[in-house]
C-alpha cells in the first residue's frame, strides 16, 4: 500500500508483534533470542520512524528491520562458531555418486506434492527438527537461501565465506535435510 502512514508505535506490538515473533522463531529456533530480535526491531523501528516514506506497508518495513537483525545475528554467531564445526559424513553422500557424479542409489520418489507438504504443519516441524541436527552453519546458509531467499553474495558477506563455500554447504544442508526428511517423513507417509 503505497505512502502508508505509520500507525502509533504503541500499536506495533498488537498489530504485527505476533507476526514479528513467528516470523524470528522460524529463523532462530531459540525463543528467547526470537523476543529479544523483535524488541530490538521495535526499538530500532522507533528509532528511524521518520525515515519512513510509506513506500511499503508498515508490516513490511518492520519485516525488513528485522531481516536485518537476523543477519547480524547470523554473523555474529558464525564469527563465534569454528570452522571445523559442519562435518558431516562425506562417505555416506559419496555412497549415493559414481565417480562421474550420477546416482548410484536414487533418491526416493516424493509422494506429496511438496508445496502441500511444506504447508502441513507436521511436515515444517519435522523439517525444523531436521534443520536443528544440521551444524549451525549448514542451517544458517540452507535459511539464508531457501527461506530468506537471499543472494550468494549476501550469504557470503553474513557467514564470511566464498561463493564457493556456500555451494559446497548449500549441497551439504541439502544432501543431509533430503535424508532426514525421507527417513521421517517420507517413510512415514507411504
Amino acid at each position: 500500500m503505497p505512502n502508508e502512514k505509520l500507525k502509533s508505535p504503541e500499536d506495533w506490538v498488537e498489530l504485527h508483534g505476533d507476526y514479528l515473533y513467528r516470523f524470528a522463531l522460524s529463523r532462530i529456533k531459540d525463543p528467547a533470542i526470537a523476543e529479544d530480535l523483535v524488541q530490538e526491531t521495535f526499538l530500532a523501528a522507533l528509532q528511524s520512524r521518520k525515515n519512513f516514506k510509506g513506500l511499503s506497508s508498515e508490516r513490511t518495513w518492520l519485516t525488513a528491520i528485522l531481516k536485518h537483525k537476523l543477519a547480524d545475528t547470523y554473523r555474529r554467531q558464525s564469527k563465534e562458531k569454528p570452522l571445523n564445526d559442519w562435518e558431516l559424513d562425506t562417505d555416506a553422500i559419496d555412497a549415493r555418486f559414481d565417480q562421474d557424479g550420477a546416482w548410484k542409489i536414487r533418491p526416493k520418489k516424493w509422494p506429496d506434492d511438496p508445496v502441500k507438504a511444506y504447508e502441513q504443519q507436521e511436515f515444517m516441524d519435522i523439517l525444523y527438527r531436521c534443520l536443528a541436527d544440521l551444524p549451525r552453519r549448514l542451517a544458517d546458509a540452507f535459511i539464508m537461501r531457501e527461506i530468506e531467499e537471499l543472494s550468494t553474495d549476501e550469504i557470503c558477506k553474513v557467514l564470511d565465506i566464498t561463493a564457493t563455500n556456500t555451494w559446497v554447504m548449500l549441497y551439504r544442508a541439502r544432501m543431509y535435510l533430503r535424508g532426514c526428511l525421507e527417513k521421517n517423513w517420507i517413510d512415514q507417509t507411504v
